[in-house]
């Protein structure tokens, strides 16, 4: 259950601020895509889905998952988004926050919410459709981060991407074997910056524009998609490498209206879709998402264009290599203190979900 503190005049200052600050940073998008509206399929009416986080589809049913609960638990959607099955598992979870879909059909569930950055371990859970699940605990190497995204590869491995006001996202995987119940150390393998849009909903203001809330793969695996409470971002996937994908720029597709939104998925025919927290809200869809991406260039094509660059430089000529790129930060040359410092007030104000302690 969602909890918020301060005054919406104070969130909505603070908000306002990190949208100048981050004016700077952030993904070159396609601007010549054309990309449709979402189409309502359904409502998600039932009490155990009022917390909906995450979704995953396959040929056959859409799967979701809420956060909370005191043992695994996916539902199984029917084409009217009523619940017809629950598939579950004894283990008691922490905070679940997404879910994905392998290529073997378990679903993976993301047990990586921590708002509040205590948690020594986060974890994964690996769900069979027989009711049995595999735990693997993980250890981020920096210590604790707030997640709310999980991709898995069609090798198994599982990505997490974290959630942050200041509009950067830290993409973690497993640095060694999964072991179960390990903890098995996580390795940072990319950052992805955000631009604040003005696409309407959020709990946030612009400041939801830019923080990531759940993550899905397209069934081929071209496709792999990050989500903000107000958008979604398409990035071309070359020979499976996801971190890699991170890098290109991706594809926008606004997903307006939703107060909450935090799940996503693609169907295997490559159909979008997302899902809000809330009573009564709709499951839409955005038909063939994945054409909409452009194919990747293949990594020789990138590793010659760096190179012409490189000879162009040589010669005398601005290369983009050579400009200073504070993309790490994701918010340009706004000086880091000052971006700390309206992320850290954005956070004390934004509130927290349930926790356990």
């Amino acid at each position: 259950m969602t909890r918020r503190f301060g005054s919406a005049a104070t969130t909505t200052a603070l908000a306002t601020a990190v949208l100048a600050l981050s004016s700077a940073g952030g993904h070159v998008v396609h601007a010549e895509t054309t990309v449709p509206s979402p189409e309502v399929l359904c409502h998600v009416d039932d009490p155990r889905l009022v917390e909906l986080s995450g979704l995953a589809a396959d040929a056959d049913h859409v799967y979701a998952v809420a956060d909370g609960g005191e043992r695994l638990e996916v539902a199984v959607l029917d084409d009217e988004c009523r619940v017809r099955d629950v598939l579950t598992a004894p283990t008691d979870p922490y905070d679940v926050e997404d879910l994905a879909l392998a290529a073997d059909g378990t679903l993976w569930l993301g047990d990586t919410g921590d708002n509040r950055a205590r948690r020594e371990t986060v974890a994964v859970h690996a769900l069979s459709r027989d009711g049995t699940s595999e735990l693997y605990r993980l250890t981020y190497p920096d210590g604790p981060r707030d997640a709310e995204a999980l991709v898995v590869d069609d090798s198994g491995t599982p990505y997490i991407i974290t959630k942050s006001a200041l509009g950067v996202a830290r993409v973690y995987r497993p640095a060694e074997p999964l072991a179960s119940p390990g903890p098995t150390p996580l390795e940072e393998v990319g950052t992805v910056p955000f631009r604040p849009t003005d696409t309407p909903g959020g709990p946030v203001g612009p400041v939801g524009s830019v923080t990531v809330t759940g993550a899905a793969l397209s069934a081929d695996g071209s496709v792999v998609a990050l989500r903000t409470y107000t958008d979604a971002y398409l990035y071309p996937v070359t020979d499976g490498d996801i971190a890699e994908a991170f890098t290109r720029d991706p594809v926008r597709v606004p997903l307006p209206d939703e107060p909450q939104g935090e799940a996503i998925a693609f169907t295997p025919e490559g159909t979008l879709l997302s899902a809000s927290e809330g009573s009564g809200e709709p499951l839409r869809a955005v038909p063939d998402a994945v054409s909409l991406v452009p194919p990747a260039e293949s990594t020789e094509d990138t590793e010659d264009t760096e190179a012409a660059e490189r000879r162009h430089s040589a010669d005398g000529e601005s290369s983009a290599s050579e400009v200073p790129d504070d993309s790490e930060t994701g918010l340009g040359s706004v000086p880091a203190i000052a971006v700390a410092a309206v992320g850290a007030a954005l956070l004390v104000f934004w509130g927290s979900r349930r926790r356990r302690t």
